[in-house]
């Protein structure tokens, strides 16, 4: 910004000295040739003045000095050269002048004045007084020169001004700038600095408003999320030790299926738990998970889980098995929460059969949920929350599953309308599943 502010400057700048630079050196061009013009034709009407009508009978004519680098001459209607100096047959501008005028203009190199001497309502000669050209020529340039000088000396001034001005402007908006990537950072306690130009202050002020705005509802919100969290836990934790327990004491092979499976859904709550917490405590994006689940056994999990749910609403769910080494892993719980909300989501919002595939793209597993129904308005917004796109105002299901993939470093997308394909994306490198399965 510093830069574009100097050329700005200097362009306002240029041009102000162009506009005033180029008449204002016209004008003095002008005013020089007619100083000099004026000097001439004052020298030869003093000359006029002196000469007598007696000259023509060998009156001695006594004219005064010429201009400085000038001649002055007196001429005879016989354009020959009687007095003082100059050419010896008189030029354009002595004839024109025998015709009672004065003439100005130039004869060859030099300026020419010519000023009729009258006696008796008639011409009895011309003064004709001259000087170079040349040296008015060089006056001109001189004064050109200066003036040039003077422009750069303005250019230079307004350069220097306008850097300042810049370094003036731009030093707040920079510190703005550094405060805007501290927040992006995570660091919601950077605040702006006040300056010397008041609208940049009035948004520093904005800015720090938001900030404490945002902080604010941030820490309230983590607040909420952590007692919440810890209030949750610490029941989930009482009924699973309980539910443990019961399995420990109960032999009754009736109730011990039950109470089997409340003990893996007491866990997989304090497991849900757990990673609503991880994301609510991050700054930025969250620490991604180690991956610690193969996903086989993950397949082979969730259709055991979900199974249950979907015969019991006469559907049917399908896993397919990933055509990929068994040591390929994911984070497995938050993979686990993504593909249940996607599950829930077509079961309840679904129709037909549901397939739940992976595929392995090498950098990357893709899990496919896929069921008969179909994606109703626009996909953009299946992930706002409080609007589904399948039901307005349904919850948070896919909102949260979007941000647990993003915390994944993948990404969970609409891959198809209809039939309704949700696919998911988490990254995985071969080298840390082979470590994860060595370790």
């Amino acid at each position: 910004m510093r830069q574009r502010v100097v050329r700005v400057a200097l362009t306002a700048a240029l041009v102000a000295v162009v506009l005033l630079a180029v008449p204002l050196a016209l004008a003095i061009r002008s005013s020089l040739y007619a100083d000099q013009r004026d000097t001439l034709e004052r020298a030869a009407l003093s000359g006029a003045v002196r000469v007598s009508p007696d000259y023509v009978t060998g009156d001695p004519v006594e004219l005064p000095s010429p201009p400085a680098d000038g001649r002055l001459g007196l001429y005879d209607p016989g354009l020959r050269l009687r007095a003082g100096t100059g050419p010896r047959t008189g030029d354009t501008a002595v004839r024109r002048a025998l015709g009672a005028e004065v003439v100005r203009g130039r004869s060859g190199g030099d300026l020419v004045v010519a000023v009729p001497v009258s006696h008796a309502e008639r011409v009895i000669g011309v003064v004709r007084a001259s000087s170079s050209a040349a040296a008015v020529r060089d006056r001109v340039l001189l004064a050109w020169a200066v003036l040039a000088g003077v422009c750069a000396l303005a250019l230079t001034v307004a350069v220097l001004v306008a850097r300042r001005q810049a370094r003036a402007l731009t030093a707040p908006l920079e510190d703005l700038s550094r405060h805007c990537r501290a927040v992006t950072a995570g660091d919601l306690s950077a605040r702006a600095a006040p300056s010397s130009v008041a609208e940049i202050d009035q948004v520093a002020r904005t800015h720090n408003e938001m900030l404490h705005s945002l902080a604010e509802i941030l820490r309230h919100e983590r607040d909420f999320t952590a007692n919440a969290s810890h209030q949750l836990r610490t029941p989930l934790t009482g009924l699973q030790l309980t539910l443990e327990a019961g399995l420990a004491q109960d032999d009754d092979a009736r109730t011990r299926p039950a109470l089997e499976e409340a003990l893996a859904t007491t866990r997989r709550l304090h497991g849900t738990v757990e990673e609503v917490l991880r994301l609510s405590r991050s700054r930025g994006l969250p620490r991604r998970p180690a991956p610690d689940t193969p996903v086989p056994r993950l397949l082979r999990e969730t259709e055991e889980r979900w199974h249950g749910l979907f015969a019991r609403d006469g559907r049917r769910l399908e896993a397919g098995v990933l055509e990929a080494a068994d040591d390929v892993r994911v984070p497995g719980g938050p993979v686990t929460e993504i593909l249940g909300v996607l599950l829930e989501n077509a079961r309840v919002h679904g129709r037909g059969t549901v397939r739940l595939a992976a595929r392995d793209l090498g950098e990357a597993v893709a899990f496919d949920v896929v069921d008969e129904g179909a994606v109703e308005g626009e996909a953009s917004r299946l992930f706002d929350r409080g609007h589904t796109g399948l039901r307005p105002g349904s919850g948070i299901g896919l909102p949260l599953a979007r941000d647990l993939a993003v915390s994944l470093g993948g990404r969970l997308s609409v891959a198809g309308r209809r039939p309704a394909t949700f696919t998911l994306l988490v990254p995985v490198r071969q080298d840390e599943a082979e470590a994860q399965g060595g370790g």
